[in-house]
């Protein structure tokens, strides 16, 4: 079968501008009547892109508009590289490996043109463009006539007269692309969408392609990637900053979001045909959601917790989850130190009573944080930073962990909860939110406590008795609390809150706010964002709370195998018997169990049977098995 000819069109297709509104930016950028004339470029531009005017008309009006100079063409030639589409950038490997078999077709210019062909490899010959013509003051006067490409219905002129054998691939944005098509000089007609969406263009297309991952996967030619990746969805919930929606976007991927939670019943609708899913502390990924999960790959917590997901159910079911540890860790420590302070000082009951009109002004009760003992429980991330802060502000550290952990400065740690509750003036939790941390305060640990103590928890809900600490607070046994996260909270903002500490004197209650800084939301964002992207284009684990952690580089020139297995006997050489018999050369080849999970990540040469896919798929104990090129 002969392999296709691919032919591109370049503005908004091969880069994503428009050649002339980029050089109106350059050449027009003292001229007082820049805005006016610009503004008439892109109609022009937007009027022949979409068949409204006949492009030879429209260059030579804007070539008018602009008065260019050679200077101003240098300069875009200069930086053209930079403008290069995002999937083009992904797939200088398909243009290097079959130049002799693409052309770059465009009314554009061929001085512009020719820096980003000759870095995708593309001969100079293989470049049909306009040729620009200047004066001997180096002004541009305009363009060829005699080349087809300067006037209306020339692309399919050039290209029949190429006389190409095999099947014509026109890849393209505009109404010139699609004449290519209508005239019958291409076999398939590609509308390019990722930079520009013209539906007059789209309605006469074989297909869209929103990429050029999507038109390579349609014609069977091996790109980047070995599936489009707009075409693997991913579902954030809970308002995930919008740093990661960008990332994600810009990696290929297709992303919707929503501002809530969902319950069971309809996350298990939504998740339908979902590759990915994003969710924070409020979302439960429950065994039954995940038996629902037709697709699903990965589950990313954007948040420090993963309690809300059955980490062993979406283990059993290949499907990596990744959380952020530490991005939130400073705002959460600084929350804490405040809230601290304020209940020191009894600041929360003293400005509700000013905004009713009473004057307060005493000592009675308010104290300095120095001198004073803080125990922390938990001396994670969180704790660890809570305690070096607070020693900086005169504060005595004794913490207690179930784990070894290192005492930073002068902390201490204390070997019982018992004798950290005996000795503190202000308990911190930092626990995380493990099963068998329920209820890890309740009654008899506030009985414990010094009198007129404070008390904090900005872990989770779960560990705490509230309606013991209500009792606790009442009775004057703890002097102040501030909570932070509750047993139970709203899924979203427009659900109600009740709680028996309500209405209590001396008690902060916030809405989980720990962590929601603009600056932690964006680290968290950022952080979960680059997992995922790390584990679908490299098949990287670093970081999975529930497999296998496996740090990989990306693959180049090769197939990447990953083959994710239940932890049993001869998993391992099964696969490499199956490689053998295929005839498969393996690069390079990694292996890391658990208890439960082993994953496997070969690296093959190119060439390989389709059908060895199914028996990789099809071997005993085989979880999921993906294929990366």
């Amino acid at each position: 079968m002969t392999s296709p000819v691919f032919i591109f069109d370049f503005d908004s297709t091969l880069v994503r501008i428009e050649t002339l509104e980029a050089l109106a930016d350059i050449a027009l950028s003292d001229a007082p009547d820049a805005a006016t004339r610009k503004a008439e470029i892109a109609a022009l531009t937007d009027q022949a892109m979409s068949g409204q005017v006949d492009f030879g008309t429209a260059l030579r009006r804007r070539l008018e508009l602009l008065a260019l100079r050679r200077s101003h063409v240098e300069t875009l030639t200069d930086r053209i590289l930079d403008e290069a589409s995002a999937s083009i950038r992904r797939n200088v490997d398909f243009f290097e490996r079959h130049a002799e078999r693409v052309y770059i077709l465009s009314g554009g210019f061929r001085e512009v043109i020719a820096p980003l062909a000759a870095r995708l490899g593309i001969a100079a010959d293989h470049v049909l463009a306009n040729d620009l013509i200047y004066d001997a003051e180096d002004r541009v006067t305009g363009v060829d006539d005699a080349n087809p490409l300067s006037r209306d219905n020339g692309k399919p002129e050039v290209i029949k007269a190429l006389n190409l054998t095999g099947p014509v691939v026109m890849v393209g944005d505009g109404w010139t692309d699609a004449e290519v098509k209508l005239a019958g000089a291409a076999d398939r007609f590609y509308a390019f969408t990722e930079v520009v969406n013209r539906q007059k263009v789209v309605e006469v297309a074989d297909a869209t392609a929103a990429s050029l991952d999507e038109v390579l996967f349609a014609e069977g030619v091996a790109g980047r990637w070995s599936y489009p990746r707009n075409r693997i969805k991913m579902l954030l919930l809970e308002n995930i900053h919008a740093a990661a929606v960008e990332r994600l976007e810009e990696a290929g991927y297709t992303v919707e979001t929503m501002k809530g939670a969902l319950d069971e019943d309809d996350l298990i609708e939504a998740i339908k045909g979902v590759h990915v899913l994003g969710i924070r502390s409020k979302t439960n990924v429950s065994k039954r959601v995940l038996e629902h999960a037709d697709r699903l790959l990965a589950v990313a917590a954007f948040c420090i917790g993963t309690n809300q997901i059955d980490l062993d159910a979406a283990a059993a079911h290949g499907v990596a989850v990744f959380n952020a540890p530490y991005s939130n860790t400073r705002s959460v420590v600084e929350l804490a130190i405040g809230l601290t302070i304020v209940l020191m000082r009894d600041v929360t009951d003293k400005s509700a009573a000013m905004h009713q009109g009473q004057w307060n002004k005493s000592a009675t009760g308010s104290r300095e944080l120095r001198g004073k003992t803080l125990g922390i429980v938990g001396y994670g991330a969180i704790g660890s930073q809570l305690s070096v802060l607070a020693e900086g502000l005169g504060m005595r550290v004794i913490f207690h962990d179930l784990s070894e952990r290192l005492a930073l400065g002068n902390a201490r740690r204390m070997r019982s909860l018992d004798a950290l509750l005996a000795e503190a003036d202000v308990v911190s939790l930092h626990v995380d939110g493990r099963k068998d941390n329920a209820d890890v305060i309740g009654a008899a640990q506030f009985a414990r406590m010094k009198p007129g103590a404070l008390f904090l928890n900005l872990s989770r809900g779960h560990v705490v008795d509230v309606d013991a600490l209500a009792e606790a607070v009442k009775s004057g046994r703890i002097a102040g609390a501030a909570v932070d996260v509750f047993p139970e909270e709203p899924r979203t903002n427009a659900d109600p809150f009740a709680s028996p500490l309500q209405g209590l004197k001396n008690v902060i209650l916030s809405p989980h706010i720990g962590g929601s800084t603009e600056e932690a939301q964006e680290a968290i964002a950022e952080f979960a964002a680059e997992r995922l992207l790390g584990y679908l284009n490299r098949g990287d684990t670093t970081f999975c709370v529930n497999l296998p952690n496996v740090q990989l580089a990306e693959v180049s020139r090769a197939h990447r195998l990953l083959h994710i297995h239940r932890n049993q006997p001869g998993v391992l050489a099964e696969l490499n018997r199956a490689l053998s018999s295929a005839g498969l050369n393996i690069l390079g080849q990694h292996l890391k169990t658990d208890e439960q999970t082993g994953y496997v990540i070969t690296d093959v040469d190119r060439g390989y049977d389709p059908e060895v896919l199914k028996v990789l798929r099809d071997l005993p104990g085989t979880v999921r098995f993906r294929i990366l090129h």
